[in-house]
């Protein structure tokens, strides 16, 4: 689950991360509101107003703007908010900002002896090892770092025995080229920051920029956390920053019915039970000639209901063509799947595109018995490469 900057810069804060003060606001009077109580608080004559939405790059789309009094906040602030940002990361349809950060500005004028790292913890997925990735090359996308300097890429394995010691921490700050407090500043950083990650149980920190002032301190002036949604039972709190508004609203609508959806751009609508199954369903979608419009999990234990919703969701999308549902009969009998279908469809009433039934597992005859006699516009197979050709002739015949 992602969250907004402003959300992850208080959990980091909350375990002793120094982060970049900032109030968030919904209006522009609330940004100068804002703003004068930084004033009062920190000492900031200027503010950075910043967009929040989940992507990065919002410097690059006009979502990040400096304020050197309360009318430029008033004026920069109230262009932000409701302002569609389009960024790298948004696509070309951008995201709606409904709300900023007015933060402190940790660039003291006149003052040059700063510096701007680059650091994140994540999973290595290929190792089974956390690890801190860093670099000298902060504020910069890393993708263009590791592209064209690879060399200013460090990664510091973490043995999940022993967690974080303390001599990876000063090797973080010697690699960066520290001395001094601002050495023994960043270490402190680290370890905090790994500390963050463990106990929230995300799945990536990401803070770019980590700033060194002029005065050699180390604080977060961004933050991007991902929490691992397995993790949220845990912390209800971190659940309760879930920003709706921020996701796919057919994908919300999905999680709703408990159903693993990811939109895409094809034309075959997929149902199935079991993510390693819904992927070799995709491919096989590939390879009879269409494309796959999503990825749809429904579980181990599908039904009526959770069949009815899969197919409103599939539905929704104006591109599908086709629908697949392809489901192993383990957990579940493949004669009440098929029942599951034939209730479910007779309820939605007329469905305007061809459905192709696969089912396997026990009871798979008695399931393709039920659909060949319901009397719907279904289609079913028992195998694979069966419902392949059924995808590529429905296909054909659009």
């Amino acid at each position: 689950m992602n969250i907004h900057e402003y959300q992850g810069k208080a959990i980091l804060k909350s375990f002793g991360v120094r982060v970049q003060e900032g109030i968030v606001a919904d209006t522009a009077e609330q940004a100068v509101e804002a703003a004068k109580k930084l004033k009062v608080d920190y000492n900031s004559d200027w503010v950075v107003i910043k967009a929040q939405i989940h992507a990065g790059g919002r410097g690059k789309g006009g979502g990040v703007k400096l304020a050197k009094n309360l009318e430029e906040v008033r004026e920069k602030a109230g262009h932000i908010i409701g302002m569609q940002l389009i960024t790298p990361q948004t696509g070309p349809e951008g995201k709606l900002v409904s709300k900023v950060l007015v933060a402190q500005d940790v660039y003291y004028p006149g003052e040059s002896d700063t510096k701007e790292f680059y650091v994140s913890v994540l999973l290595d997925r290929s190792r089974g090892r956390n690890i801190i990735m860093y670099s000298t090359e902060g504020g910069m996308d890393i993708e263009e770092v590791a592209e064209h300097t690879p060399h200013l890429i460090f990664k510091e394995e973490i043995d999940p025995k022993v967690g974080l010691q303390g001599f990876q921490a000063r090797k973080i700050a010697f690699n960066l080229g520290l001395s001094g407090d601002a050495f023994k500043d960043m270490t402190k950083f680290i370890a905090s920051l790994y500390k963050a990650y463990e106990a929230t149980d995300s799945s990536m920190f990401e803070i770019n920029p980590v700033l060194k002032t002029s005065d050699n301190k180390i604080l977060a002036v961004d933050a991007k956390v991902n929490l691992d949604d397995n993790g949220l039972f845990r912390h209800p709190d971190f659940a309760a920053m879930r920003d709706t508004s921020e996701e796919d609203p057919t994908e919300v609508e999905a999680s709703k019915s408990n159903l693993n959806y990811v939109k895409l751009d094809g034309n075959v609508g997929c149902m199935v039970n079991g993510a390693g199954l819904a992927m070799a369903t995709m491919d096989i979608i590939k390879l009879a000639g269409g494309e796959p419009a999503n990825f749809l999990d429904v579980g181990g234990t599908a039904n009526a209901e959770t069949v009815k919703a899969g197919f409103n969701i599939i539905l929704s999308d104006p591109n599908v063509k086709a629908i697949l549902i392809n489901i192993f009969g383990g957990i579940v009998r493949c004669d009440r799947v098929a029942q599951g279908v034939i209730d479910a469809y007779k309820e939605i009433g007329n469905i305007p595109v061809p459905i192709i039934v696969r089912l396997q597992g026990t009871n798979a005859v008695e399931a393709k018995k039920l659909i060949d006699e319901s009397g719907l516009k279904v289609y079913s197979a028992i195998l694979l490469k069966e419902a392949a050709a059924l995808v590529t002739k429905v296909l054909e015949n659009k």
